[in-house]
């Protein structure tokens, strides 16, 4: 197949990478939503730190939860249907916390919500997998969803920038009015797009054909993690999980509580939002430096590279102190989040495509989203206290701690991959499907 045509089917397809990259949008607006505006809910509804705490878990455990049982609801009402309406419950979510004038409608708002967008991710990488022609363009379309997760932070920051200024917690709600109208206008989108619909039927007659060209015996979570080569899927399986979790402890604490922190550290709610956004800018455009490379020989130094500037952060902070004030607090951040993208969530996407057969990624996915949201959501309600200012000194040591183990995880992944020769496989396979289709 040629350049040519290659870019050609990834722009006709771009549609749906759209489609499901705005349900990462959600997820990460969600998140970082409730992030900016936890302050003005805490003033607003007279929260307490441990209701915050409470709220923000809540909410990391509800889309643990939500990318667990991901199989189980695209089995239950099948992946298509799961598709098509979830983006209607995360309106639904969205809109009980519009609503919310309580601690409890506020945390039964969150919950639906994080639930909904769980599910959503696996769901939605699925289908493009699904409905992609060749594994050249799955691999392209899945990588650029990633880009949406970032766009979704940037938008919300801005919004929360915006409206930080208006009194109570309406300018709070406002920001989930914004979130509840994204989310309905996708669940239409989704669920009447002709364009999708033929796609999803021309999907299903492939995997069909391909079923019936293989006669394989069936793969699942089980027979590939303890199967033949349980010593080879094992240790992709565990290098990737450990990864994943220390690197999401920290992405969580600083999408969760990034303005909280910074709030607690001097700025006002303006300012923390204002320095949200340029914050953000540094993320957004290291996610497209790495979207660049993710499939070429940089992949592994821009990894590197990602790391060694993470520690370097937390190190930074650590011997600086936590009554630096909030300037420094945010050069510190903005030194993360330039490492963020380079060393996290993207190349862990290609690793989870790359090292398992396709029937199983979707599943492998889900269980290590939904296990490291489960050990963000614990975390979670510590966090409050743990990046407070007389006690954030301290557990940057611990955070510089987390960025080193993910690191030797990563490097032992990349050792991995290097003795069973992955790359090599992916492109024999790509060649051999081409020469199929042909």
């Amino acid at each position: 197949m040629s350049k040519d045509s290659e870019q050609s089917l990834v722009k006709e397809y771009s549609p749906l990478a759209t489609a499901a990259g705005i349900g990462s949008m959600l997820g990460s607006g969600c998140i970082v939503g409730l992030s900016a505006t936890i302050p003005v809910w805490q003033k607003g509804l007279e929260l307490s730190s441990a209701q915050v705490g409470i709220v923000s878990g809540g909410l990391t455990f509800a889309i643990a939860f939500g990318s667990l049982f991901a199989g189980k609801i695209s089995q239950a009402f099948g992946l298509i249907r799961s598709f098509n309406w979830l983006n209607l419950f995360y309106a639904l979510g969205a809109g009980i916390c519009v609503l919310s004038n309580n601690f409890l409608l506020l945390l039964a708002g969150v919950i639906v919500m994080g639930f909904a967008s769980g599910a959503d991710l696996p769901i939605s990488l699925t289908v493009v997998s699904h409905d992609a022609p060749d594994e050249t363009t799955s691999a392209s379309l899945v990588s650029s969803t990633q880009i949406f997760w970032q766009i979704g932070v940037f938008i919300s920051y801005i919004c929360s920038f915006l409206l930080s200024g208006i009194n109570g917690v309406l300018g709070a709600r406002l920001v989930f009015v914004i979130l509840f109208a994204f989310a309905l206008i996708t669940w239409i989108w989704r669920s009447t797009s002709k364009k999708f619909k033929r796609f999803h039927e021309e999907g299903a007659a492939r995997q069909v054909r391909t079923d019936q060209r293989n006669g394989q015996a069936e793969v699942s979570f089980k027979t590939v993690l303890f199967g033949q080569q349980k010593n080879k899927y094992l240790g992709f399986f565990a290098a990737i999980l450990i990864f994943y979790v220390c690197w999401n402890l920290l992405a969580n604490t600083w999408g969760q509580f990034q303005t909280f922190a910074l709030t607690n550290a001097g700025a006002s709610q303006t300012q923390a939002t204002g320095l949200g956004i340029i914050l953000n800018i540094v993320s957004l455009i290291t996610t497209v430096i790495f979207a660049s490379v993710a499939g070429g020989k940089y992949r592994n130094k821009a990894f590197f590279v990602g790391a060694f500037v993470q520690f370097a952060a937390m190190m930074g902070m650590a011997m600086i102190g936590g009554n630096a004030g909030f300037i420094a607090l945010a050069i510190t951040i903005a030194f993360y989040n330039f490492g963020n993208p380079l060393a996290g969530e993207a190349i862990y996407k290609v690793w989870t495509q790359e090292s398992f057969p396709a029937e199983v990624r979707a599943s492998l996915q889900g269980f290590i989203n939904g296990f490291s949201r489960m050990c963000c959501g614990l975390f979670a309600f510590v966090t409050p206290f743990l990046v407070a200012p007389d006690r954030i000194q301290t557990s940057m040591y611990g955070f510089a701690g987390i960025v080193l183990l993910a690191t030797i995880a990563g490097i032992i992944m990349m050792r991995l991959q290097k003795k069973y020769h992955i790359a090599t496989e992916q492109n024999q396979d790509s060649t051999n499907l081409q020469s199929i289709e042909e």
